[in-house]
Formats: C-alpha cells, sequence, structure tokens
C-alpha cells in the first residue's frame, strides 16, 4: 500500500498538498493527519464529501505501508501499517531542505511560498484535470501560506500556479472565506494574551516580535492562525510565539524578509 501523509495541525497548504499528490499519484492513498486547522475543518465538513481523503482510523489492519509520499513536510507521522524503520519516502516540500536525508529518501521541492505551488505546476504540466472544488482547495493553500501572494516569500512560481487553479474554476470568493475564519473563543482568548505580552526587539536593523501565552486547560487551539493575524498587526521582520498547551509548548516562528531564516532558530529547538 501507498499512502501520503502530511505533518499534524495541518493547513490549508498541507491538506491541499495531500490533494495535488494524489492527483499525480493516483494509487497512493491520501491519509488526513489526526489534527487539522479549525478552518480547514470547516471547509472539508462542507465540501470534503467528493475529495478522496482517507481518515486514518479506517486504514485496514494488517495492511503493509511499502512506500510513503510526504508532502509539505520533512517529519514522518506514523500511522496504521506502517513499520518503524520504512525505507521508500518521496518527500514534496517547498522548505528549505535538509543537510542530509535518510536512507531510501528522495526529495522534490523548490522553496517558494507553498508546496501546493509544486504540485499545481505538475498537474498543470501533465494536464491533469481537476475539478472546482479541488482548485478552489488548492489556491486556499496557495493564499493562506503566501498571505494571499503578499509575503516576501512569495515567488512568480506561487501567483502563476494560483491563476492556473482560478482557470480551473478555483473560487476566489471561497478560498478568502475559510481564510478569514472568526477565532474560536479560546484562540481570540490566547491571542488578545499575545497581543498584551508581545515585544518588539531591534537586531541589526529588523524589528523582532516576540511573544507567549497560555492556553486554557484541556484545549488544544491551533497557533499558526493566531501567529499569522499577530504578525499582520505587528508588521516585523519576523516573529517567534510561545504557546503552551496541555502541558506542552508550541513554538511557532514567521519572517518576512530572506534576510532571516527563522528555520534555523525552530531547529535550535528541535523543530
Amino acid at each position: 500500500m501507498q499512502i501520503i501523509l502530511t505533518h499534524e495541525n495541518a493547513d490549508f497548504d498541507a491538506i491541499a498538498s495531500l490533494l495535488g499528490a494524489h492527483k499525480l499519484y493516483p494509487n497512493a492513498r491520501p491519509v488526513l493527519p489526526r489534527r487539522v486547522n479549525r478552518n480547514v475543518q470547516a471547509f472539508l465538513s462542507l465540501y470534503g464529501v467528493g475529495l478522496p481523503f482517507t481518515d486514518p482510523e479506517t486504514l485496514a489492519r494488517g495492511q503493509h505501508v511499502r512506500r510513503v509520499i510526504l508532502v509539505d513536510t520533512q517529519s514522518l507521522t506514523f500511522v496504521r501499517g506502517m513499520g518503524k524503520n520504512i525505507n521508500d519516502v518521496l518527500v514534496i516540500d517547498h522548505h528549505a531542505p535538509p543537510d542530509t536525508l535518510p536512507d531510501g529518501w528522495t526529495l522534490q521541492g523548490d522553496t517558494l511560498g507553498a508546496t501546493t505551488t509544486l504540485l499545481t505546476e505538475a498537474l498543470s504540466a501533465r494536464l491533469i484535470p481537476i475539478s472546482r472544488i479541488e482548485a478552489t482547495l488548492m489556491l486556499a493553500g496557495i493564499y493562506e501560506d503566501t498571505g494571499s501572494l503578499t509575503y516576501a516569500g512569495t515567488t512568480s512560481r506561487d501567483i502563476r500556479a494560483a491563476a492556473w487553479l482560478v482557470e480551473q474554476g478555483g473560487s476566489l470568493e471561497i478560498a478568502t472565506e475559510f481564510l478569514e475564519h472568526p477565532l474560536s473563543t479560546t484562540q481570540q482568548t490566547i491571542y488578545d494574551t499575545l497581543k498584551e505580552h508581545a515585544e518588539m526587539l531591534h537586531i541589526d536593523g529588523h524589528p523582532i516580535a516576540i511573544s507567549w501565552s497560555e492556553s486554557p486547560p484541556d484545549t488544544e487551539e491551533e497557533i499558526s492562525t493566531l501567529a499569522h493575524k499577530l504578525r499582520d498587526l505587528l508588521d516585523p521582520s519576523a516573529l517567534f510565539v510561545l504557546v503552551e498547551i496541555s502541558g506542552n509548548t508550541q513554538f511557532v516562528a514567521r519572517s518576512t524578509t530572506d534576510d532571516i531564516n527563522v528555520a534555523e532558530v525552530a531547529e535550535y529547538f528541535g523543530g
């Protein structure tokens, strides 16, 4: 069995990349992560009936996973049927490549605004048809990770990929509706605390925002949306957010300039 995986707390780019990879590799099953962001879940609840995603709990026992396609991440998660030493992994990702890959792993990617862009380019080049809802989901993937094509990491390839998705019927109206999804009560509480605790440092001419918060007990809210909103509010060159959730600490880092590689900072802390 071949499966397609992405990271937990999945955003639109991650889920759109699952779909794009499945369109390219139809024999591989796109397996949803156990946790997806709230706005993504809202989209799937409304439009997910015709999409090919598999719930990880429905994977049949006894089926052996022989190959994994990993999208929008370079860290492997494990689902039913996977051995701990799987050695046939294809990574499709838009983040900076690692110095080394495990044996049996291969990497396809470029440093772009979104992983969905890479997959959209391949679909376009191969003339693979996609439905209006599929195009809308992939459009949301590009728009969310590029700040609607405004972030510094956005490339001309992201813009061309988004244009092709619109040509396939992708709806900017629907994508924008879910990207501007209202915060939950708990998210609003955390966001208010992040604003209150925000501290601005100036390092080598760059404004760097740092903030922290604690979540209410027994909640598991996703933080990436809050980091995006805080970045839009403060407009720093880089943003670092720490949030304690259910006894664990989530660390989210964002950059708006190529001068600051927040991935190196995250790597220092094991991210």
